[in-house]
């Protein structure tokens, strides 16, 4: 969305930008906000133009800096709670089972 260079180090994205995406996104931002975006915009485009301006040539793609390990633990049998115990202090249960109010199909 490049328009007319700004005052802010000749970025292509101008307050105007900044100000026409706030109102296509329902933003009620004042000027004062404009201005802080777009400066902040900036920044950030002027850094991505540093790391593109890095030789990566040799660089492996990843989608993850670190080793992905599952963390796993023996799956071993443990005492429980009892069914009935559980349940005789259920505000209500039905056919050993919680019973719940229906949340899906209500009108309103």
């Amino acid at each position: 969305m490049a328009s007319a260079d700004t005052p802010l180090t000749g970025s292509p994205i101008s307050e105007a930008d900044v100000a026409k995406v706030a109102r296509l996104a329902r933003l009620d931002i004042d000027e004062a906000h404009v201005q802080h975006f777009t400066e902040q915009l900036v920044k950030v485009l002027s850094h991505f133009r540093d790391i593109d301006a890095l030789d990566l040539a040799a660089v492996e793609p990843m989608t993850q800096p670190y080793p992905l390990v599952n963390v796993m633990r023996d799956d071993v049998v443990q005492p429980t709670l009892d069914t009935d115990e559980v349940l005789a202090v259920a505000p209500e249960a039905e056919d050993r089972r919680f019973r719940v109010p229906p949340i899906i199909g209500l009108d309103g």
